[in-house]
């Protein structure tokens, strides 16, 4: 059982900053600790009779298991009770009339829980939680507009994310909005707009203006705390090639040139630049999806590589992470030892105690509340992912605290597709990393 007095001291400091600011923002790095520096925060506030309930929004994995098994983790909240506002609208609304101190919803039942409420003066929550805030980036999701209605009946609000801006400076106003109604960022959308972006040429899109940056920097700077943990061994990021050649290379860049690609039984036809991406991604990967789901196999060179590095590294555990149907079920067919994440978190123990040799994910399902940094810290990108967030997230379940050995991030990269991709994740992330070092 961890004490308080095992809080590391910028921990400590997120504690008092939630406490003293009322709303805040923790943007604490992976694996640095969010989810106890929060409960410690809110146990005081809970022992101080300032507030009596929390509700938590978090990922359904997160909601599920994360809040309520790190509580018991530590002397000073074991105690406290969770409701769990989960499952059908019957075991919602049982949850809901539960005496707890802390409920805990998945986010995309937020729009169900205000309908119940109805109004902010009904409202029965002292504080709320948002865990992972950037699932609220977008301004016109139901689950933003459902709780623009009733956030500020709770005086303390908590923003909690590691990627505050993966995909631009866009993706902060809505997020503030949930803890200062607007008074930073602008009281809509369209005035964080015109303050501090230009539309481009043909008016889709958004660059921010000259000088736009830090001048939103300096505006939120008093309601975040930014920190990472930095005590882990040295991460090392490779990119492991294995180049098209002769036919497969000619099909491939006629299909990127042309947008047609010959198929058994006829041709594919890419629409859109946006679907053609996605196809020559699949095409790297080793196998292409038709318009009605079929998959027509071309090639095995990622497969070939990861033979490549299990033979390099024979007795160490290692992490898949893919991207598409097609790659999973190829990985199985080759790799039977192979296992996928369970929903009840028996792999994840299983993972935890050395026990899996090849463990499965995807970056979106398995990119939060997943701790894996004891099974192994090789971690293999067959699929790419284009979202930041993900990307980052299902790095930080081995790249965390309790990690002891330096991971191993390899990208198998076949197009160039794959290389365009990853620039375009190191641009993002550049963005994300000077906001986050400014707000330090």
């Amino acid at each position: 059982m961890l004490n308080r007095t095992d809080l590391h001291g910028y921990q400590e400091k997120a504690v008092s900053f939630i406490k003293e600011q009322e709303t805040s923002a923790l943007f604490l790095g992976l694996g640095a600790g969010k989810t106890i520096s929060t409960l410690t925060a809110y146990s005081d506030l809970l022992d101080d009779f300032a507030i009596n309930k929390i509700l938590i929004i978090a990922p359904l994995r997160v909601a599920q298991t994360v809040w309520a098994e790190e509580a018991l983790n530590w002397e000073h909240t074991k105690g406290y009770r969770f409701s769990k506002i989960l499952g059908k609208p019957q075991e919602r609304l049982d949850a809901l009339k539960k005496d707890a101190e802390f409920y805990v919803i998945n986010r995309e039942n937020i729009p169900w829980l205000v309908e119940q409420i109805k109004t902010k003066k009904d409202w029965v929550f002292d504080a709320i939680v948002i865990d992972e805030s950037s699932s609220f980036k977008n301004h016109a999701s139901k689950r933003f507009k459902a709780l623009k209605k009733v956030a500020g009946g709770s005086y303390y609000r908590t923003l909690l994310t590691a990627t505050p801006n993966s995909n631009s400076y866009m993706d902060l106003w809505s997020q503030f909005y949930l803890i200062d109604g607007g008074a930073r960022l602008g009281f809509n959308i369209s005035m964080y707009r015109r303050s501090y972006f230009n539309p481009d040429h043909m008016g889709w899109g958004f660059h921010i203006k000259d000088g736009a940056i830090k001048t939103i920097q300096d505006k939120i700077q008093d309601k975040v705390i930014s920190a990472t943990y930095d005590d882990l061994p040295p991460a090392v990021s490779t990119v492991m090639e294995s180049p098209l050649k002769g036919a497969l290379h000619k099909q491939y860049l006629t299909f990127e040139k042309d947008a047609l690609l010959g198929i058994d039984g006829g041709e594919l036809n890419a629409v859109n630049a946006a679907v053609l991406t996605g196809k020559l991604l699949q095409f790297s990967s080793g196998a292409v999806y038709d318009e009605e789901k079929n998959v027509h196999h071309f090639h095995d060179l990622k497969l070939d590589m990861i033979d490549e590095i299990m033979e390099f590294n024979p007795d160490e555990n290692i992490l898949i992470v893919y991207q598409f149907k097609h790659e999973l079920a190829r990985l199985k067919k080759k790799y039977p030892q192979g296992q996928t994440l369970s929903k009840d978190g028996s792999t994840v123990n299983e993972w935890q105690r050395g026990e899996i040799p090849l463990l499965f994910i995807h970056a979106q399902g398995a990119g939060h509340g997943i701790n894996l940094q004891k099974g192994g810290h090789i971690m293999v990108f067959m699929g790419f992912t284009w979202s930041l967030e993900y990307y980052l997230q299902v790095k930080g379940r081995i790249d965390r605290q309790g990690q002891t050995n330096p991971c191993q991030f390899i990208h198998l990269a076949v197009g160039q597709v794959e290389h365009k991709l990853m620039k375009t994740l190191t641009r993002k992330n550049i963005s994300q990393q000077e906001l986050l070092d400014a707000l330090k």
